[in-house]
């Protein structure tokens, strides 16, 4: 059996690229942005001596400064849905400017690979997809056996002709997030928020009731933060301002409960850096909660915690009863994860998750917060 040990080895610093920093383009939503964080650790101990540097959004920017082992992110928005050509050649100078000796490209759109060409980057590396013969010049192959996004990415950091690791993937080390103590505590202070239990106050839970998708959003936080904030706990809302409505909603319904949202990614992930338990959809917060070691509850209905959960490990995957007809086909037996509603959970299936994890944080002793 291959191993990732085995196949990340250190390697020799010699050559024409030798500590020529290492652009990644990563995937811009935010959980499969916080996954990408798994290939910065690979490269980082494949070519200890060379910077790691990102490609990243406005809105994924916060990310890139609690990465260990990331130099900087180079934030460029792009559009979705069209080329955009003046746009990229601008990204082309700007990344000229830095003096890359590989791009590693994880999407596998024709678009996303154009900016490292353009910028004459030596390796550009990907896998074969959208006609990117000559866009890329290091052309991975057998990506359709890696049925995970984790994998795939990591597959690219492999050097080039080495054989895909066994399935899933060994050793992979798991995405970091470090939030300083000191920057949690003046966040607090500016928002007029207590201290975590972990920190002696009260008890603090966070919670993520957006997703990418409808189906994918657990209708019933507003129960949930109510019987929370009535057992004594001060509970922060946090998401983007597709969540502003109904953290307002909640906020309505007790004092303890605080409306965090917003435009800016940092305050969610220093809030869920500050909380003792976290509760979200199958979402992007979900992930950013886990990589920063916040015990986390994951909501999932119609999408596959094996394809989609965190890989860090989450206190608990709550997901709808099986032992019910399908909603959707009412067959007995239906096996198709798409036809679940997260709506079938009950609000007396999260609380009893979080109870658990709180008894287990009060038997044991606080974890450190980074002060790195």
């Amino acid at each position: 059996m291959q191993t990732i040990s085995g196949s990340y080895r250190r390697e020799p610093q010699g050559g024409p690229d030798a500590g020529r920093p290492i652009l990644l383009v990563p995937y811009m939503w935010i959980g499969d942005f916080v996954r990408c964080h798994t290939v910065v650790r690979l490269l980082n101990a494949r070519f200890p001596g060379r910077p790691v540097d990102i490609l990243t959004s406005t809105n994924t920017a916060p990310l890139v400064d609690y990465m260990p082992g990331a130099r900087k992110g180079i934030v460029w928005d792009l559009p979705r849905r069209r080329l955009a050509l003046g746009l990229q050649r601008q990204l082309a100078a700007r990344l000229r400017a830095e003096g890359y000796g590989q791009a590693l490209v994880m999407p596998r759109t024709w678009k996303s690979a154009l900016a490292p060409f353009l910028a004459g980057i030596p390796v550009r590396t990907g896998f074969a997809g959208e006609a990117r013969f000559g866009l890329l010049n290091d052309i991975r192959w057998g990506e359709k056996a890696l049925p995970r996004m984790v994998d795939r990415c990591a597959a690219l950091a492999l050097p080039k002709g080495a054989p895909l690791p066994d399935l899933p993937l060994p050793d992979l080390p798991l995405p970091q997030l470090r939030v300083p103590a000191g920057e949690i505590a003046a966040w607090q202070a500016r928002n007029g928020l207590a201290g975590s239990a972990a920190g002696g106050g009260r008890r603090v839970a966070a919670l993520a009731p957006g997703a990418v998708g409808p189906s994918k959003r657990w209708s019933y936080y507003g129960e949930l933060a109510a019987r929370l904030a009535g057992d004594g706990f001060e509970v922060w809302v946090v998401g983007g301002p597709g969540e502003r409505d109904i953290a307002a909603q909640m906020a309505s319904r007790h004092s303890a409960i605080r409306d965090l949202t917003g435009t800016d990614l940092r305050n969610a992930i220093v809030a869920l850096a500050g909380a003792d338990v976290a509760i979200s959809n199958d979402s992007g917060l979900l992930h950013v909660a886990a990589a920063i070691g916040t015990p986390s509850v994951g909501i999932f209905g119609p999408t596959s915690p094996w394809h989609w959960a965190p890989l860090n490990p989450i206190a608990a995957i709550i997901e709808p009863p099986a032992d019910r007809p399908c909603p959707t086909c009412r067959k007995p037996d239906c096996r198709d994860v798409r036809h679940r509603r997260t709506d079938d959970i009950a609000v007396s299936e999260v609380l009893p998750a979080v109870e658990r994890i709180l008894a287990g944080l009060r038997l044991a002793p606080a974890p450190a917060t980074s002060t790195q």
